[in-house]
C-alpha cells in the first residue's frame, strides 16, 4: 500500500466524516462530503483535503529546484522545461490554497514529510543546488522524473477517491502533464 494510499485510510477510519452530509453519516457507499449550492469547489471530501494539502508542498519544491535552473543548467531544454514547470505550478499552488480556504481547512506550513511520494531530501537539494553544468541537467532530469513520478501517484489517488470535480480534473492535468513532462526527461537523459 502506498503512503498516500494508507494515510487515506487512516483519515477515513478515524472518523474522516468531519465534512459529512447531515443524514447521510451512516450510509454504505455514501463519501464524506460537504455540499452545497452556494459554490461548486463546496462539495469535498477528506481525500480532496489530503490531496491539497500535500501536493501544495510538493509544487513548492518542484517550484524551488525549477527556479535553480536558469543559472546552474547548461541544456535549453532542460531550463526551458524548468520555466514550464514553475509557470505551471504557482498558480496551482495558490489554486489549491483557495480551496483549502473555502473548505475551512488548513494549509500545509513547514515544508513537507521526507514520506511524501517523490519528495527530495534536504541533502538531494543541496546536490542539485551545488551543480552547474551538465552535472545539474542530469541530476535535475533524475530528481524531476521521481518528483513527478510521486505526483502522479497522488494524482491518481485522487482521481480514485476524491469527490470535488475541480480538484479531481486538476489531479488528471497533472498526472497528464507530469507523465508528458518525465517522457521529456528521459529523452533528455539518454541524450546527455
Amino acid at each position: 500500500m502506498s503512503v498516500v494510499a494508507g494515510a487515506l485510510a487512516l483519515v477515513a477510519a478515524c472518523g474522516g466524516n468531519t465534512g459529512a452530509t447531515p443524514g447521510h453519516e451512516g450510509m454504505a457507499g455514501t463519501p464524506a462530503a460537504t455540499v452545497s449550492t452556494q459554490s461548486p469547489a463546496a462539495a469535498f471530501n477528506d481525500a480532496d483535503v489530503m490531496f491539497a494539502q500535500m501536493m501544495i508542498p510538493h509544487h513548492e519544491q518542484a517550484v524551488e529546484m525549477a527556479e535553480l535552473a536558469p543559472g546552474r543548467a547548461a541544456d535549453p531544454e532542460i531550463k526551458e522545461l524548468a520555466a514550464k514547470i514553475k509557470a505551471a505550478q504557482a498558480p496551482e499552488i495558490q489554486l489549491m490554497k483557495g480551496w483549502l480556504t473555502a473548505w475551512g481547512k488548513a494549509a500545509p506550513e513547514g515544508g513537507m514529510g521526507h514520506d511524501m511520494p517523490g519528495i527530495m531530501s534536504q541533502g538531494d537539494l543541496a546536490k542539485l543546488e551545488a551543480a552547474k553544468g551538465a552535472e545539474f541537467d542530469k541530476l535535475f532530469a533524475r530528481q524531476m522524473i521521481a518528483h513527478h513520478d510521486g505526483a502522479i501517484e497522488m494524482a491518481r489517488t485522487e482521481q480514485s477517491s476524491g469527490a470535488n470535480p475541480e480538484a479531481k480534473e486538476l489531479a488528471r492535468a497533472i498526472e497528464t502533464t507530469q507523465q508528458a513532462e518525465v517522457a521529456q526527461l528521459r529523452r533528455i537523459l539518454d541524450r546527455l
